[in-house]
């Protein structure tokens, strides 16, 4: 397990705090004070790597003290029936030291010379004499404590419980919790958590993975690190390229598939039964496991796979295997016949649609083990599946049987067991006839890209290729496969699928091929190829007709409002975005996150930042209540949007955050990118040079690889609001001017234009800032929002004579009160204020920098704070140093809350760097201010602090 030993030498990943207490320790012993630890954890839980570090650690010294002696021995299941097999292995080191003349040593000698049992406490204290004896301090480590025999076992553990007072380390490692030796302080190991399982995987793979693929396999791994070292050891090229669905398992025959199947041998075969029964329903609940069991010997068939540690008791009564990964080893190494046996009895016992198994009259609609009230749909899909999986019928009959089951199961549900694209595929796979296996194979890969799983939705779209498919099957398939495309950044051919995938569409399903359009409209705009966007505005406005279904009238009237918006001609967009607007609150499009979005979207554009985040926060409430975790990344986009317009950063920051983690984990490079941005953008407003830079040259760089124009600019505007913060006005300008040439969408000009206004006043070259200021201010009219009629105003002012100036000034202030975003009014303080005290009138210069000191301190935005204390000191006034408030939350930006958060948990300062783009001395640097904000000396303090 050396392989998981992470960048730094005396940890293992994810076991920091374990790894601490084993060196605590070590040196206690080193400084007179023995104890003892019990590692508890399954095979694989790295139980062997934190011996390693242990033995490390005590290899290390300061110079002139004694080293220690280190003593180490494993259990081995071929020596468990020889007595003293372990103890021989522990002492080899010292076997000469065993004299066997002398009265304290003589008993241990002959034990391990014969192998007979001593007895009584002779032998255990006469090996506690021994390590007393050495004359330095001891490590011991006995590793498979399970397995060792049990002579050997009882004298480890008798010196383990009386080393307080001597210079004795003992380490025990157990895989089996019901073999634990009592008395003893147990240290278990609990899963890796999702962030270091990833940091396992980086540093097993250095070249890196996709992002679906890094997901699956940490996924599949459940936080055991041998699983992520087998998986990742384990993939074919095919996996890589995606042309292969992820590993799933370790695989077969490879160390964590031996140690579990270890468990299984051996026991009674009404107990295999029953395991079997249980890994062949994840979601089998006590009262359908007691009737299957009455058939053999009752429950008490499993106490014997209780006892070798293969199921545990669940919280309902019933049982469950004691870890995931065990449940594919136990169906797989179970034979066929058993496992058909155990599938037809589960179908059986769920064949009642009563869902009364208790006896008690539950009722069709009786909720089931989990609270649904959907139990009587679940457990009709839980028996077709048992019955496909038994072929308890014909395959025709079977399949039609699973498809109806998955199609009565309501859509706000999302059954954990069986997954609705496992469901499908099962179907496809029963299904002989090409076009319907087709059409299922289909349905299945759109279950899968919604679940968040792309490689496996694309692997499924292979076997379509194979088959004789119709054109609607192929249209569906190609919309799929140019979605996938598109989330994964290929924007040219995403959009070249997609509009294929229409044209098939359109003789058999007008509503998918309108939906493709939008999709390849998306596409184009994301590229920045605002030409080719209104070719597809033009190409679905030919496809209108009085009786449209309402979805598919939203969806055409959202494309002719866009195509309208880039032409320039904002009151002809405005009366189709309005019909979006209105149009998605019917409750025909209440359910779907997508019109939800067109909805958020067009009041963006309408300029009603507040219906935007109404709209776009149902969107993804539904996504999340439907399982659509591939549809996150771009609503929380659209809700970020939204949000910035507000002025809402802190909630930006949290969000795309967020969105950057599920476009990660899906393969979404076109959101990352720009959830990237949007981080960029709030490291900008709080003054954080560093963090902003490297976010945003990240966001760029992916920009360009896959051709997203959209967050390339974004990520250059991050940058422009920094240089701009910071009085680098010629380098905001050049920035800008960049972005111009990007084919930036309306939203990213509307931000661009104060910032550009601003820059070109103070270099002198305001005939570019005008051009723009006509843009921004013809939209603004035709929407009335008071905030960007605001900004409009603002730019008006700076550009205006002195005299004018002032009316401007104030003209913007009256809109700003009318609005919502705090932070542009504190921006808009900020120059009135700057250019009363230039006009000598320092008095009411001083109440707007006050009340845009006030603001900026609140948003954490050090460089802006700073500008309106320098102004206030130009205006003669003494400005007081920042105050400092109770509650921690409130005393710390965005970023410094985040940053808190991870190193409370435990996080090092690179660990919290990887995690959140940025440096090490980023992290360093925003720690210090932490720590003088809330006047904490130590991360002990802080962990105490925060909830």
């Amino acid at each position: 397990m050396s392989c998981l030993t992470g960048v730094r030498s005396n940890s293992v990943r994810g076991r920091e705090k374990e790894s601490d207490a084993l060196r605590a320790l070590v040196d206690r012993a080193r400084a007179g004070a023995g104890g003892c630890l019990l590692l508890l954890g399954g095979p694989g839980a790295g139980k062997t790597a934190l011996l390693d570090l242990a033995a490390a650690h005590a290899a290390t010294g300061a110079p002139g003290e004694p080293g220690f002696l280190v003593l180490r021995t494993q259990g081995v299941a071929g020596e468990t029936h020889l007595p003293y097999a372990g103890l021989h292995a522990l002492l080899g080191p010292i076997a000469d030291r065993l004299d066997t003349s002398a009265a304290d040593t003589r008993v241990l000698a002959e034990a391990l010379r014969t192998g007979a049992d001593a007895g009584g406490l002779a032998l255990p204290a006469a090996l506690l004499r021994l390590l007393r004896a050495t004359g330095r301090p001891v490590l011991v480590c006995a590793d498979d404590i399970q397995r060792l025999d049990a002579p050997s076992r009882e004298a480890i553990c008798f010196v383990a419980r009386r080393v307080g007072t001597i210079p004795v380390a003992v380490l025990l490692a157990c895989a089996e919790p019901g073999t634990a030796p009592d008395g003893l302080p147990p240290l278990p190991l609990a899963p890796l958590d999702e962030r270091a399982s990833r940091q396992v995987l980086d540093d097993l793979v250095p070249d890196g993975l996709p992002g679906d693929l890094r997901t699956a396999l940490v996924r599949a791994a459940r936080g055991n690190p041998l699983a992520l070292a087998e998986l990742a050891g384990a993939l074919t090229d095919e996996h890589r390229e995606g042309t292969a669905p992820p590993p799933q398992t370790p695989p077969r025959g490879g160390r964590l598939w031996r140690a579990y199947a270890d468990r299984l041998r051996g026991l009674p075969s009404d107990t295999a039964d029953l395991v079997t029964l249980i890994a062949a329903d994840p979601g089998i609940d006590a009262v359908t496991l007691t009737r299957a069991a009455e058939a053999r010997s009752g429950l008490a068939a499993l106490e014997a796979a209780e006892a070798a540690g293969v199921v545990v008791e669940s919280p309902d009564g019933g049982f469950d295997l004691a870890d995931p990964l065990l449940r594919h080893v136990a169906y797989a190494e179970a034979s066929l016949a058993r496992r058909r046996a155990a599938h037809r009895l589960l179908a059986g016992l769920l064949g009642d649609v009563s869902g009364d198994v208790s006896g008690e009259g539950a009722g069709e609609g009786a909720a089931d083990a989990s609270g649904d009230d959907s139990g009587g749909e679940r457990r009709r899909l839980r028996r077709a599946w048992h019955r496909a999986a038994a072929l308890d019928g014909p395959a025709g009959e079977l399949a039609e049987d699973l498809v109806r089951a998955l199609a009565e199961m309501p859509k706000a549900t999302t059954a954990a067991f069986p997954e609705p694209f496992r469901v499908l595929e099962r179907a496809a796979e029963l299904t002989g006839h090409g076009e319907t296996k087709a059409a299922r194979l289909a349905a299945a890969a759109q279950h899968a890209w919604r679940a968040g799983q792309p490689q496996r939705a694309r692997s499924l779209l292979a076997r379509i290729d194979t088959l004789a498919a119709g054109a609607e099957v192929r249209g569906r398939a190609e919309l799929l496969r140019g979605s996938l495309e598109l989330r994964a950044g290929k924007t040219d051919s995403a959009c070249d699928t997609l509009l294929a995938a229409a044209e098939r569409l359109l003789r058999t399903d007008r509503e998918q091929a309108v939906r493709a359009l939008v999709r390849a409209g998306e596409a184009s705009y994301l590229a920045g190829d605002n030409r080719r966007f209104l070719t597809i505005a033009r190409r679905a406005e030919t496809l209108r007709r009085p009786d449209d279904a309402h979805l598919t009238r939203m969806a055409l009237e959202y494309l002719g409002g866009m195509a309208a918006t880039f032409r320039g001609r904002h009151r002809e967009a405005t009366a189709s975005l309005r019909r979006v607007a209105t149009g998605v609150m019917a409750p025909s499009s209440a359910g779907s996150p997508s019109a939800l979005v067109w909805g958020g979207v067009a009041n963006l554009l309408l300029g009603n930042g507040a219906a935007a985040l109404t709209l776009t926060s149902r969107a993804v409430e539904v996504a999340r209540a439907h399982g659509a975790v591939a549809s996150m990344p771009q609503m929380l986009e659209i809700l970020i949007q939204a949000q910035q317009w507000m002025g809402r950063y802190d909630a930006v920051a949290a969000n795309a955050m967020d969105g950057l983690r599920l476009a990660q984990e899906t393969g979404r490079a076109v959101s990352g990118a720009q959830h990237l941005a949007w981080l960029a953008f709030t490291a900008a407003v709080e003054g954080d040079e560093e963090t902003c830079a490297l976010r945003a040259a990240r966001a760029v760089e992916l920009a360009a690889a896959h051709g997203v124009s959209v967050a390339e600019a974004l990520g250059t505007l991050a940058l422009a609001h920094l240089d701009v913060a910071a009085n680098r006005h010629a380098d905001a300008v050049n920035r800008l001017r960049v972005v111009a040439r990007t084919g930036d969408p309306l939203v990213v000009r509307v931000m661009a234009t104060p910032l550009l206004v601003e820059s070109t006043v103070r270099t002198g070259d305001v005939a570019q800032a005008r051009d723009a200021l006509v843009v921004l201010e013809r939209w603004a009219d035709s929407t009335r929002d008071p905030d960007r009629l605001a900004l409009a105003a603002r730019c008006h002012a700076l550009l205006a004579s002195p005299d004018e100036a002032g009316e401007r000034f104030a003209q913007a202030l009256e809109l700003h009160r009318q609005g919502s975003c705090a932070f542009e009014t504190a921006r808009t303080r900020l120059l009135y204020g700057g250019m009363l005290r230039r006009s000598r009138r320092p008095g009411a210069a001083r109440e707007h920098l006050h009340g845009a000191l006030e603001t900026f301190e609140r948003y954490g935005a050090r460089l802006w704070s700073a500008h309106a204390r320098a102004e206030l000191r130009a205006a003669g006034e003494s400005v007081r140093p920042s105050g400092s408030r109770s509650e921690a939350g409130r005393l710390l930006t965005a970023q410094q809350f985040m940053i808190a958060t991870l190193v409370a948990e435990g996080a090092t300062n690179r660990e919290v760097a990887a995690r959140l783009f940025i440096s090490p001395r980023t992290v360093e640097h925003h720690l210090r201010n932490i720590f003088a904000r809330l006047g904490v000396r130590s991360r002990v303090e802080l962990a105490r602090l925060l909830p």
